[in-house]
């Protein structure tokens, strides 16, 4: 699996970073849930020439409670996702992203309970 897309900008152009298919299925599947249960209500997606960001909100019009962040250049050293906390600090690194976003799922347990 590739993990960088041609920008759709000018030819020529730079690649940049994206999320995959399958990586988005498995990141909207737990948006869908956390939005069900009251925790999320917005996200957002950047790509860039290093990274993917996958950014949730809680309200529109705040910082992200969360980022999910892809990174290839550092597959081969702590892994290449990577979950960012409010104020910047790293919740979970990993190869895999389902194993990565189990740190959220956990919060999404406590919030039904």
């Amino acid at each position: 699996m590739n993990s960088l897309t041609p920008f759709p900008g000018k030819p020529g152009s730079s690649e940049v970073v994206a999320f995959q298919r399958p990586e988005l299925s498995v990141i909207m599947s737990l948006y869908g849930r956390m939005v069900a249960a009251g925790e999320w209500r917005d996200y957002g997606i950047s790509t860039l020439r290093d990274v993917a960001v996958f950014a949730v909100f809680q309200r529109t019009a705040e910082n992200p409670l969360y980022r999910i962040e892809k990174r290839p250049k550092l597959r081969n050293k702590q892994g290449e996702y990577a979950i960012f906390g409010q104020n910047g600090q790293v919740l979970k690194r990993g190869h895999d992203l389902r194993t990565v976003l189990r740190v959220l799922e956990r919060k999404l347990i406590r919030a039904v309970n």
